[in-house]
């Protein structure tokens, strides 16, 4: 694939962009972190309800990438206090969108000064605003309907300002608990939250949907316009459809067909080729009249080695036969290392919840085994444990997948559709091979032009 033209102007880190983010970042998360550290140190109780909805404001008013690294982090059992994870669970990307002035400046920056030739209509309002960049609609000169999506200006100072904070923040916090290290967490979400900031890359990972989901009527991914695109700006085919709330009331047989699009969507790129879609929220989807879902953003997604789904795979098995050995070996191919059986019981009681709806072959409710209510009793027993014995460094691996199971584990409790999910699963995973799936999986990269280290 034929590489996309570099932007207009130079936003590559500049020193003024990345004073001004420190500045106002620094005060809100370092003002944080100091209270939680006093908190701790002080005999104080560790969160409050007043902290966690001052700490919401912040990161909501900020509407930057770090926004989008706390909602992630809020996933894992005590990297932030539960108070603090619910309320960043909530956050929504509303950003500000640009005015229709400093867009006119954006697209000549991105396409040059005849940009509105590249287009037969192009709306200067917004559609949708998120924390890297917002949604403008157009109209191609062959009657199509696009999605542009445009970045904010200087993105790259604003995350690398925010990666630092963040790293300040989440190290305040280890060193005042002791249960999950989240050395390996800040670098994955450091790598990824970059990698959005590439829409070059973006446009790949389209295509690269595109091709494993070739064979899914009930998957919608949209085409990429490589001439109306750059760095920094990518345009789309546009896909209609509705919010997942807008069928939370429709007819069960409705709301089931919407569970079983959504989970081919998520589980087929993984089981089949290796890659996960790390963001499944509900701006990232929608639905279309007949009940198929869009996919519309793919700046987060993670390439996994084949053998660490061989590896999702036998914990599975292990799960089920409750055999130690094999749910060890499974641990370690993701990356876990210093296992005894006291953190083997610990890291088992949260696989124990995320595969709980697999192990039975008969339709159920999400909420059945996977309630919220069950999430936080569960992370509250692990929490315990992990901080008696010291605590436990999560690989890079799990991060995103962790974040994945959950994300969409919630969208299905949204749809509180009844599903065989164990025959599901076993559909995808019947004849899987591991030397298959590398192969799929290197056939899949070279079509969409990644290099074969990106899943490294």
């Amino acid at each position: 694939m034929t590489d996309l033209p570099p932007s207009g102007d130079d936003e590559s880190n500049r020193l003024g962009g990345r004073i001004g983010r420190y500045a106002r970042v620094g005060a809100a998360t370092g003002g944080l972190a100091a209270r939680l550290a006093g908190q701790q140190l002080l005999g104080g109780v560790l969160g409050d309800n007043s902290s966690a909805e001052a700490i919401k404001l912040v990161l909501g008013n900020l509407k930057g990438p770090l926004m989008k690294a706390a909602q992630i982090l809020a996933t894992f059992p005590d990297v932030l206090p539960e108070e603090y994870a619910r309320e960043l669970r909530e956050l929504q990307s509303n950003a500000p969108a640009m005015g229709r002035l400093f867009v006119k400046r954006r697209m000549q920056g991105e396409l040059g000064p005849q940009w509105r030739d590249l287009f037969a209509e192009f709306s200067l309002e917004a559609t949708a605003a998120a924390s890297l960049g917002q949604v403008h609609r157009a109209v191609g000169h062959d009657g199509r309907a696009l999605a542009c999506k445009l970045q904010y200006p200087d993105m790259t100072s604003v995350v690398e300002a925010d990666l630092n904070q963040l790293r300040l923040a989440l190290g305040v916090y280890w060193r005042v608990t002791k249960t999950i290290d989240p050395g390996a967490i800040f670098d994955e979400l450091s790598d990824r939250m970059r990698e959005e900031l590439d829409y070059s890359l973006e446009a790949q990972n389209i295509t690269l949907y595109r091709y494993m989901l070739r064979d899914e009527p009930g998957v919608h991914v949209p085409e990429f316009y490589p001439d109306q695109s750059t760095k920094r700006l990518l345009t789309m085919s546009w896909l209609d459809g509705r919010s997942l709330l807008a069928i939370k009331d429709h007819a069960l047989q409705d709301r089931k067909q919407v569970a079983l699009n959504m989970f081919r969507a998520w589980y087929r790129p993984f089981y089949g080729y290796g890659v996960i879609h790390g963001d499944p929220h509900l701006g990232n989807y929608a639905v279309r009249d007949d009940h198929r879902i869009n996919l519309l953003d793919f700046g987060c997604i993670r390439i996994f080695p084949p053998s660490f789904v061989k590896g999702v795979i036998d914990l599975y098995q292990a799960l089920r036969e409750d055999n130690r050995d094999m749910a060890a070996a499974a641990y370690e191919s993701w990356g876990f290392d210093n296992l005894n059986d006291d953190v083997m019981e610990a890291l088992n009681l949260w696989a124990g919840f995320v595969y709980a709806p697999l192990m039975e072959d008969g339709e159920r409710l999400m909420r059945e085994t996977n309630s919220a209510a069950q999430g936080a009793a569960t992370a509250g027993h692990v929490r315990e444990r992990l901080r008696r014995l010291g605590g436990v460094r999560l690989p890079r691996e799990f991060v995103l997948m962790d974040r994945a199971a959950l994300g969409l584990g919630s969208v299905f409790l949204h749809l509180g559709a009844e599903m065989n999910w164990h025959r599901l699963f076993h559909d995808l995973i019947e004849d899987f091979d591991v030397q298959h799936l590398a192969a799929r999986q290197a056939e899949a990269l070279a079509v969409a032009g990644l290099e074969a280290s990106h899943s490294d």
